[in-house]
């Protein structure tokens, strides 16, 4: 029987560890977090008791109480328990929660860790363990707390100042104003425009080669229209330049570091198309182990981490592979140490890496899916290209002159590939805010697939064999128009560098931050770029005017230097709070009595309505739109000018139910719709697919609730027909079988048809219809005994416009609001009865 319990995050990670340590150890996983702030704690409550001491009321999540319940069990009969959690500042506060919450006795309880998951990590570990990190917990507690005091405090008062389901936190919150003001930069820039000049000289020997005027009369080249241009030009095709002068410098270009959380996402952004939230969860399953050749082992080291920093014994190993596969000009002999530059950084295990560098991506074709292997390749390459020799170019210049006119070549080529043989780290936006001609951010992003080598060197060429003094003559001359360019939107990659660049947020929670600012819907992702709604704005503005000095990115930091001071031990965590919560509770109260929603949603303008009213322009849920200020008086709105969607068909034709409206394209929570202008006096909406079905030439009584009478429906998703009570949804009787008028003898149920026969559709019995199909409307047929499950039969086969099966009901019209889910025609209202059956038994159709 096992001496030890562990106590682990993940169950893949549990079956790796038990298999290292032996018989004399269990290891159970915790599924991640057991106890959390409670996520409904009641109105005006937060799950922290905020009058005394900020104490935390922690709860046992329902769906981890069986893993609470297994490991206190298995915990009563273990001689020590190890909390081998990961190794950050959320993995120890998990420890804790574990031990807390499964009552260990600390006499009992022992704290390991591990960044990579081998056998000889995890032997050394375990040889060597600690206490649970209060200072850690405490730290991961304030943060927590924090985060639960701004986002319960701010969140309901943007749900009442602008609209119902808004959320606000402390990084989100950040990172929706740096999405939102750097659009604003996109909105105000002006382009200017600019020319540059290029020439194509030709040498003595008839060698031609570009060159690009740089100067003209020792001035930068400055020319902002094309009839400067064309005299310039015009004047340079008389020349003939000089060359004055010719450099050659030799350069190295070292490779980047091993990557860290973040570089992590955004490279994987980069190269892959991976979000953030799917990086992260593709580097958990790698890092938690893959059945490989070599057994089920972890491949990469722990993937939370701000170091850039390679254990020594993973350098010599990535020596040894780098000299078997490509020789010694490319091996380092020492390796290259890397030093952690991030602002704040924790630095607890090093950069993410393989755990071994023979493991290389092809080996692991037939182990890992897709997405994993691509990301494993990734970070295979940059970690071993981080340790191989640099890349060495070497770059010509030369200047040439003639009358005034400066212009300069130049040519750069690669002397010795190094470390790009493997890797080259991407770029982001190469053309900054007003940049000149740069080249297109986008095609410095690199295809979504990613190569081995990126586009972030100079482009190669050569130029012919020039000395200083050479003549060339002007072959020909290009003047270019370009126009400067607004800063790039940010992708998911660029934006979690300005986060990383500010000091907000930590790396485990860039990808949550990031998923979250797109759930609630301040932004939304558009060919890779994040582009803010309208309501982001409005945010923005309440929470900058009101709440400045939370939501700056100086405060931010501040606040992260401040965790980080706690997790050190150098300050307690309550004084924090106690100097955190009291200004911004009192903000709160004074933003809530003195503003209105209006005040944040509304925008006046110069539009009247169809009655004269003044409109404003009001934030919906679909966006910004205008309405009458009259409201709910006079509910006329319509669509910003410039916003018009295209009239959809049957615009502007009389309205078929009501005859007094005309039918208008409308926009409802499900999109456009065509319904009546009446609305809502009259409830029209024109549905798309076959016209309503007809309608029975004879009236036949409901046989559930003998109140209505059976009308026939179309089910909108397939078009079938099926019969239902006119009383829905007071009776929800629907049925597949057609009535046919008759009636059965022994208990006056409608007699519908089935296959070749018929039955009752209150009994289900077996009726005999008169031979040679007479017609049988009004007559009293006999039958067999009753049959209920008749009435639960096969679907019938005929569908489409004919009279047989179907599904029951319609479904609420998309963008209705509020409007009766009739059918056009039908005589008989009713929503769809979905998943309801008939009277006895009788079903409706799939």
């Amino acid at each position: 029987m096992p001496k030890h319990l562990v106590i682990v995050e993940s169950p893949a990670k549990a079956r790796t560890i038990e298999r290292y340590l032996g018989d004399d150890y269990r290891v159970l996983a915790s599924y991640g977090h057991v106890r959390d702030l409670p996520e409904n704690p009641g109105k005006g409550k937060f799950g922290v008791d905020v009058e005394h001491g900020f104490t935390p009321e922690y709860v046992i999540a329902e769906d981890r109480r069986k893993q609470v319940d297994a490991i206190a069990k298995a915990a009563r009969g273990a001689d020590i328990v190890y909390l081998a959690t990961d190794l950050d500042r959320e993995g120890e506060a998990i420890a804790w929660h574990v031990a807390e919450a499964a009552n260990v006795p600390a006499s009992k309880t022992r704290r390991v860790t591990f960044s990579e998951i081998t056998q000889g990590a995890i032997r050394e570990a375990f040889a060597h363990p600690r206490a649970i990190d209060t200072n850690l917990v405490d730290a991961q507690q304030a943060r927590r707390i924090v985060d639960r005091l701004v986002g319960y405090t701010l969140s309901p008062l943007l749900s009442r100042k602008v609209r119902g389901g808004l959320s606000a936190g402390r990084v989100q919150s950040v990172a929706v104003r740096l999405v939102v003001e750097r659009e604003r930069e996109i909105d105000a820039f002006v382009p200017r425009e600019y020319w540059t000049i290029h020439a194509t000289l030709e040498t003595e020997a008839g060698e031609t080669f570009r060159a690009d005027v740089v100067r003209i009369g020792g001035q930068s080249i400055d020319v902002d229209n094309g009839i400067l241009a064309e005299h310039h030009a015009e004047t340079l095709r008389r020349l003939r330049p000089r060359v004055t002068s010719i450099a050659t410098k030799t350069q190295k270009r070292s490779p980047a570091p091993p990557f860290t959380t973040s570089t992590l996402q955004q490279e994987a952004s980069r190269k892959l198309g991976f979000s953030p939230k799917r990086t992260m969860s593709v580097a958990q399953r790698l890092y938690e182990g893959a059945d490989t050749p070599d057994g089920h082992v972890g491949l990469i080291t722990y993937m939370r981490t701000d170091s850039v920093a390679m254990a020594g014994v993973a350098m010599g190993e990535a020596r040894d592979v780098i000299r078997d596969r490509f020789g010694d000009r490319y091996t380092m002999p020492k390796g290259r140490v890397y030093k952690t530059k991030t602002k704040g950084a924790q630095e607890a295990h090093e950069s993410i890496r393989p755990t071994s560098f023979q493991r290389d991506p092809d080996s692991l074709a037939g182990s890992l899916k897709s997405e994993e292997l691509r990301l494993y390749r990734l970070i295979w390459q940059r970690a071993l290209a981080s340790q191989m020799e640099a890349k060495e170019l070497e770059t010509t210049t030369v200047d040439l002159a003639a009358d005034g006119y400066e212009l300069r070549a130049s040519a750069t080529r690669t002397l010795f590939d190094g470390f790009s043989r493997v890797y080259t780290e991407g770029r982001d936006d190469a053309s900054a805010g007003g940049a000149r001609g740069g080249p297109s951010d986008d095609a410095a992003n690199g295809p979504a697939g990613g190569t081995a080598n990126g586009a972030d060197d100079e482009a190669e060429g050569r130029l012919p064999p020039l000395a200083e003094g050479d003549i060339t003559a002007v072959q020909a001359i290009e003047p270019a128009q370009h126009f400067t360019e607004p800063p790039p939107r940010f992708t998911e990659a660029s934006l979690i560098k300005a986060l990383e660049e500010h000091g907000i947020g930590r790396p485990s929670t860039y990808a949550a931050t990031i998923s979250t600012i797109v759930d609630r819907g301040y932004v939304r992702v558009e060919e890779r770029r994040l582009r803010p709604e309208p309501v982001a704005g409005i945010v923005t503005d309440l929470l900058v005017e009101h709440f400045g000095d939370y939501v700056d990115l100086g405060f931010t930091a501040r606040m992260e230097d401040e965790l980080d001071e706690v997790a050190r031990g150098e300050r307690p965590w309550v004084p924090l709070l106690e100097a955190f919560y009291p200004p911004l509770r009192d903000r709160v109260d004074e933003v809530r009595k003195t503003t209105r929603r209006r005040d944040f949603t509304t925008e006046a303008t110069d539009e009247v309505c169809s009655l004269g009213h003044p409109m404003v322009i009001r934030l919906g849920r679909n966006g910004r739109f205008l309405a009458c200020s009259l409201y709910p008086e006079h509910k006329e709105s319509r669509p910003l000018p410039g916003e018009e969607e295209p009239a959809l068909p049957g615009t502007g034709t009389p309205c078929p139910k009501c005859g007094e409206g005309v039918l208008a394209s409308r926009r409802g929570r499900f999109g456009p719709f065509v319904g009546c202008s009446r609305y809502p006096e009259c409830d029209y909406i024109q549905r798309d697919g076959p016209p309503p079905p007809d309608q029975l030439p004879f009236e036949v009584i409901c046989p559930k609730n003998g109140d209505g009478h059976l009308v026939a429906r179309r089910a909108r998703r397939t078009g079938n027909v099926f019969w239902g009570c006119s009383a829905y949804p007071k009776c929800d009787f629907t049925t597949n079988f057609e009535p046919l008028g008759a009636f059965h003898d022994a208990d006056d149920g409608p007699v519908a048809r089935r296959d070749a026969g018929a039955l009752c559709l209150r009994c289900g019995a077996t009726i005999e219809l008169p031979a040679g199909g007479a017609p049988v409307v009004g007559l009293r047929l006999a039958g067999g005994p009753p049959d209920p499950a008749a009435l639960a039969s096969k679907r019938p086969a005929r569908a489409g416009g004919a009279r047989g099966a179907g599904r029951t009901g319609t479904r609420r019209a998309a963008g209705a609001r509020g409007a009766s889910t009739r059918s056009a025609g039908s005589g008989a209202g009713g929503r769809r009865a979905s998943g309801r059956g008939g009277a006895n038994g009788t079903t409706p159709a799939a």
